[in-house]
């Protein structure tokens, strides 16, 4: 392969810098000694514009729709995780044919890319779980085209609960938490089976949520097992109120992301080695963050995205945290302000009204809103190039121990066949946000004439039509 290298140092700005020291070639021959001539420059980063298809999908998100479902979740009484599942209107088995069958509608205009599947397993006595217990997951795959190993995930919980998290005969509408979140999933399922694209999205409902995520732990280890490369997950978790309803102010245009700091997976020596770099608002599930950002703009969706760097809200934790313990990049998205007073209160009487998880609460308006904001993430991450892999950051020169103040980067080819090239992107440490881009060519290792102490550095590939994928991050070579 390839590996460029490019210097020169002139300017007083960040901005200037970075252009100027990729403005002018330099013979440096390091990994694989073969550096060649080239011109580069940095130009600022801009957001991606929409693809048109994608504009028109999202027209296609329907209030309505969303309205209907959530409010025919309502009506089986309970979807207690220890409900009934074979009695015909009310309880959780009930609840999961009807999604079971909405799924396999929409799966019926795929032309056979869409599949469905329940996936079923018995969760044993556990906390909250006090008897054997079937869980069922409800799955449905869009299978990708040109690189169909690596998968994008969303997720709704169908299950819901009372106050008692044992209490499993009372009524549980579970309108925002979570048949909001299911009826999120359910409407880009039926949009997104039409259509095609390089990666696979796989859309799923999971049960066991309250008990202790036990569903997707399940639906996560599977994946794990099967070895299939997750490189993005949403929960959608209580995502149906634009108002908390305890005196302040609705925010119908704010979704919260919650994501991760130090990757939960990452063992100590990763740890150790991320703090010494900086790298700690660096792991994937940041990148992927950043990503959605870029993809979702609110003149797209109607909807501003607030990104929390935190794994969730305090004594809180979602499905994405399954899917974080097996290493996977995952994120949880939620309302602005939960109604922590209405959710799971069954009896609790308000100023004067009576408060369970209950369908007056919802703003339809606003879900949609939240479903075209993972619209539009899985769209570009599925249709983008996949983030490259193997990224190295080298600190020596081949063959010397001591520093440099050059900066070497070098990582593995993309797997897609209509990769173009790659961009280095660049930011201040103290930035949350790429900034720079350096367009390198088709190549798979660069040096620049930077210093790898000043900023953070990053590698994204870009394909024929222009899509970029998410950024990845390296790591320090041995």
């Amino acid at each position: 392969m390839e590996n460029k290298a490019v210097s020169g140092r002139t300017g007083s700005t960040r901005r200037a810098f970075l252009s100027a020291s990729a403005a002018t070639a330099v013979t440096a021959p390091l990994l694989t000694g073969a550096a060649f001539a080239a011109t580069a420059s940095a130009t600022p980063m801009t957001r991606p514009e929409p693809d048109e298809d994608l504009r028109a999908m999202l027209r296609q998100v329907d209030p309505d729709r969303i309205h209907a479902t959530i409010l025919r979740l309502t009506q089986f009484g309970t979807r207690h995780t220890a409900s009934s599942q074979t009695d015909p209107v009310r309880g959780i088995g009930a609840a999961t044919n009807w999604v079971f069958q909405q799924m396999q509608a929409s799966a019926a205009a795929s032309s056979g890319r869409m599949t469905v599947q329940q996936q079923t397993f018995v969760q044993p006595v556990s906390n909250r779980i006090p008897v054997p217990t079937t869980i069922t997951n409800v799955i449905a795959t869009l299978k990708g085209t040109a690189s169909p190993e690596r998968f994008y995930v969303i997720t709704g919980h169908l299950d819901s609960r009372v106050t008692d998290v044992l209490n499993f005969t009372s009524d549980a509408p579970g309108a925002d938490d979570d048949a909001s979140g299911v009826a999120v999933v359910l409407e880009l399922t039926r949009l997104f089976a039409t259509h095609q694209f390089p990666g696979t999205l796989v859309f799923a409902t999971v049960a066991g949520e309250e008990q202790g995520l036990y569903g997707s732990s399940f639906m996560a280890a599977q994946m794990k097992a099967a070895g299939n490369d997750v490189q993005g997950m949403f929960s959608n978790d209580i995502v149906g109120a634009s108002q908390a309803w305890d005196g302040t102010r609705p925010d119908p245009h704010t979704v919260r992301l919650f994501v991760e700091g130090i990757p939960t997976a990452a063992t100590p020596n990763q740890i150790a080695i991320m703090q010494s770099v900086g790298g700690e608002n660096d792991g994937a599930t940041h990148q992927l963050a950043r990503f959605v950002a870029d993809s979702a703009p609110p003149e797209l969706t109607g909807m501003n995205i607030r990104v929390i760097w935190r794994r969730d809200r305090y004594l809180r934790g979602s499905d994405h945290l399954s899917f974080q313990g097996q290493g996977y990049p995952a994120a949880r998205f939620t309302e602005p302000r939960e109604n922590f007073n209405h959710e799971h209160q069954d009896t609790q009487v308000v100023n004067g009204v009576q408060l369970g998880d209950l369908i007056d609460f919802v703003d339809f308006g606003y879900t949609a809103r939240v479903a075209k904001v993972n619209g539009a993430a899985l769209w570009s991450l599925a249709t983008a190039p996949s983030t490259p892999k193997g990224l190295q950051i080298h600190t020596t020169p081949p063959g010397t121990f001591s520093g440099t103040n050059l900066t070497t980067l070098s990582w593995t080819a993309n797997p897609e066949p209509d990769i173009t090239g790659y961009e280095v992107v660049t930011r201040e440490t103290t930035s949350p946000v790429w900034t720079d881009s350096i367009d390198i060519g088709n190549v798979t290792s660069i040096t620049l004439d930077i210093s790898k102490d000043n900023v953070q550095f990053g590698v994204r590939a870009v394909d024929q039509a222009g899509h970029r994928s998410p950024v990845a991050f390296p790591q320090v070579a041995a």
